[in-house]
């Protein structure tokens, strides 16, 4: 008994804790995303409207269907363009740190 309730213990934790990091924050992604410092989202992209710049405009985003390229909008569909690019959009992996994607990612959610 004693060890089922460890476990529950240990993994409601977990949870919570995944939960919370998963979260981001999105006022410092926004200041991501304006950052004129490499890399700037906002060069390619509007925030404010669905209009095309370089790249889409990322106005109601989160509640599209699919990713212009076709996959099914999810967290982790645009998770992987940030971090990998496509269609003309370099990939971020090496310059941007996970807690940064989380955070973008908060944000992304908010436009």
């Amino acid at each position: 008994m004693k060890k089922t309730t460890l476990w529950a213990t240990v993994a409601s934790t977990l949870m919570f804790t995944s939960l919370a990091f998963a979260q981001g924050d999105a006022a410092k992604g926004k200041t991501l995303f304006a950052d004129k410092a490499e890399p700037s989202c906002a060069i390619c992209h509007n925030a404010d409207s669905t209009e095309k710049k370089m790249g889409p405009g990322l106005k109601g985003l989160s509640k599209r269907a699919k990713l212009n390229n076709g996959k099914k909008m999810s967290e982790a569909a645009l998770k992987e363009v940030i971090l990998k690019g496509g269609g003309g959009m370099p990939g971020y992996e090496e310059s941007l740190k996970p807690a940064d994607v989380t955070d973008l990612l908060a944000y992304l959610k908010t436009l």
